[in-house]
């Protein structure tokens, strides 16, 4: 699902990853912090997409908010699971959207 009527400016944050073949519990913990992610002061909405190189790009009001995120306890929880477990490698990027545009067919 495409998130739609943001109102720039607004940051996104993308996650891109590389994951191992040990994948028990990764579903489930990916589940958890959209839902979790959803409930933060300042979340906006979650586009992902996973295959050999995974990508999701969640979008929030402020930088304030993803610093929220990023310290709340079952996130850094979840971070270090993927660090121990799940991720050969991953890439995280910060971004101000000041523009945007769309198309529908």
């Amino acid at each position: 699902m495409i998130v739609e009527n943001l109102k720039t400016p607004y940051y996104a944050v993308i996650f891109t990853t590389i994951v191992t073949e040990n994948l028990d519990g990764y579903k489930e913990t990916a589940e958890r912090m959209e839902e979790l992610a959803k409930l933060q002061k300042g979340y906006l909405g979650i586009e992902s997409a996973r295959s050999e190189v995974g990508i999701t790009v969640s979008y929030w009001q402020d930088l304030e908010a993803i610093i929220a995120w990023k310290n709340n306890l079952e996130h850094i929880e979840a971070r270090n699971l993927g660090r121990q477990k799940w991720y050969k490698q991953y890439q995280l990027r910060i971004c101000k959207v000041e523009r945007e545009y769309d198309f529908k067919n």
